[in-house]
């Protein structure tokens, strides 16, 4: 019997793990290119001024649609134009961003990656 050190073996893991996680990576890769695909046809709209502005944008966060309702133009009040499309453009890429996130949150797990 020897009277050295017992070490235990490392214990194996799955086979092919490095191999299995890298195609895993390649399928959520693949669901990711996907949902940004999707992103670029689904819109979001955001309202201002009581709906006397409306911004549509998609969820790439790209401004598809600019209305303005003709009773709010004012050429002696320009600056509340200005006022209710900037806070309807805003309101709609905030929007836009909510929807991107959520999206991709399904496919990270929540696990936040940059650049998406």
């Amino acid at each position: 019997m020897s009277k050295g050190k017992y070490y235990p073996r490392a214990a194996k893991g799955p086979k092919g793990g490095a191999q299995d996680m890298m195609k895993q990576l390649q399928q959520v890769q693949k669901q990711l290119a996907e949902a940004q695909d999707s992103l670029a046809e689904e819109t979001v709209e955001y309202t201002a001024g009581g709906g006397m502005v409306k911004v549509v944008a998609d969820g790439r966060q790209n401004i598809r649609e600019v209305n303005i309702d003709p009773q709010v133009v004012d050429p002696e009040d320009v600056g509340m134009l200005e006022d209710l499309v900037l806070v309807a453009v805003n309101g709609a890429m905030e929007e836009a961003e909510r929807l991107a996130a959520e999206r991709m949150e399904g496919i990270t797990g929540g696990i936040e990656i940059p650049g998406l």
